[in-house]
């Protein structure tokens, strides 16, 4: 590959976008290591889903890309391609003051007394999956995942108590989000969104949505004209009683544009990231065993490096606004993205010693990873506001599926899955089969 570059920019293969699409699609990792050991920490590359972009492979340039000013670098213009699901008010399409707001507003049910409550509906739901496990047949712990987080995300999320009414809100989120599952389903609905001239994912989520939309706004509706709602302990009633220093609060259309994202930010990817966090247990005696000590430090970890193996979502966005951007030797032109490789960095021999090897111990000394080299929840202003749910929820699944299953949940595979990109998500390709007990 030989380099291009152009002024400003860092250099970057000459490959023809298509082939380059190709390198991501097919190459995935191999092909942007290649591209980090060829042209360093920044590499501009282009694909035939945009007009270019930055992709750093280097923690120091990702510490200034994450430090520098919120105005000018736009995470928001970069996820839109999740607007036509999210809606147009969400937090991760929002950008500059409006972005700030919605975070301030956001913030408090994750913190606190709210957040131990959270806990006891995790453990009740875990339990409920374990339940209805079968004994002494296969079956894909991705699926019981998503079963079990979206359980948590309807009860503590959207407040909603077992029951005939969270169940046909399940059905409707699940219905609604179930193409996001399907491998590449968004980079092909993409292209061929382009291709035909329409908004991605338009015709394709616009029932579903709707449907899911009906029951939403009746219930907000209907949580606005309680007069208990302040006595309610779910982050769908405290979004709609979360107030500005001016006493204004979200509207209705921005309240369920945030539920939208704490859905899809709360229950595919943690459910993604279990899954994951279990193929690496069943396949690495020495950690099992470790880990069947039930002590939270050691499963706190175990989350951690199940997270760097296996980052659910590849990578983050910035697009740069207003004037060009310095960024280390370079400066980057006014819209163009720039790209933290989070699968990469994770990847890094000399960050990570012996970097296939899951070795949950990275996290528990004194040399931790920090913030820079350890991206899985993105990082800076832009950080994903549910992180320490995510990692709350999954030490206490792990600690639950544990104590219950023990030994008799055993890997129905003897190797590891193999990743495979499902829209934004980089999930296990058969689902991680297992066998439980029998």
């Amino acid at each position: 590959m030989t380099a291009l570059a152009a002024p400003g920019l860092p250099p970057g293969p000459r490959l023809h976008p298509l082939i380059q699409t190709a390198g991501f699609m097919v190459g995935g990792p191999r092909f942007l290591d290649a591209c980090r050991r060829r042209y360093g920490g920044a590499v501009y590359m282009r694909t035939v889903f945009d007009r270019g972009f930055v992709m750093l492979f280097d923690p120091d340039l990702v510490k200034q890309l994450f430090q520098g000013p919120h105005e000018q670098l736009n995470a928001g213009e970069a996820n839109a391609l999740l607007g036509p699901i999210l809606g147009p008010r969400s937090v991760l399409l929002l950008d500059g003051a409006e972005h700030l707001r919605h975070r301030r507003l956001l913030l408090p049910p994750f913190h606190g007394e709210r957040m131990r409550a959270y806990a006891d509906v995790v453990r009740e739901s875990t339990d409920l999956e374990v339940d209805a496990w079968p004994v002494g047949q296969e079956f894909t712990l991705l699926e019981s995942m998503q079963r079990l987080t979206l359980r948590v995300i309807v009860r503590a999320v959207f407040g909603y108590l077992p029951g005939p009414e969270a169940e046909e809100l399940s059905r409707r989120l699940r219905t609604m989000i179930e193409p996001l599952a399907r491998p590449r389903g968004l980079m092909v609905a993409t292209l061929l969104s382009r291709l035909r001239g329409r908004p991605p994912l338009e015709s394709q989520f616009e029932s579903r949505r709707r449907a899911v939309d009906e029951l939403l706004y009746a219930e907000i509706a209907r949580r606005r004209s309680d007069p208990d709602l302040e006595r309610r302990d779910d982050v769908f009633s405290a979004l709609l009683l979360g107030r500005d220093e001016d006493g204004s609060g979200l509207s209705d259309r921005e309240v369920r544009d945030e539920l939208m994202t704490m859905l899809l930010a709360g229950h595919e990817t943690t459910a993604t990231g279990l899954a994951w966090a279990f193929d690496l247990l069943l396949h690495t005696p020495t950690v099992m065993e470790r880990a069947l000590g039930l002590e939270e430090p050691y499963l706190d970890a175990v989350a951690k490096e199940a997270l760097r193996i296996r980052p659910v979502i590849p990578g983050v966005g910035r697009v740069v606004r207003g004037e060009p951007f310095a960024l280390g030797a370079y400066s980057v032109p006014v819209g163009i993205e720039i790209n933290p490789s989070i699968r990469t960095i994770h990847r890094r021999g000399d960050l990570y010693p012996e970097p296939s090897r899951f070795r949950p111990e990275r996290f528990m000394g004194p040399d931790a990873p920090d913030t820079y080299t350890w991206l899985p929840f993105g990082g800076g202003t832009r950080r994903c506001l549910g992180a320490s749910f995510a990692l709350m929820e999954m030490r206490i699944v792990l600690a639950r599926v544990l104590e219950r299953a023990g030994t008799r949940l055993r890997a129905a595979d003897p190797k590891l899955e193999r990743v495979q990109l499902r829209a934004i998500t980089q999930a296990p390709r058969r689902g991680v089969r297992v066998v439980f007990g029998g």
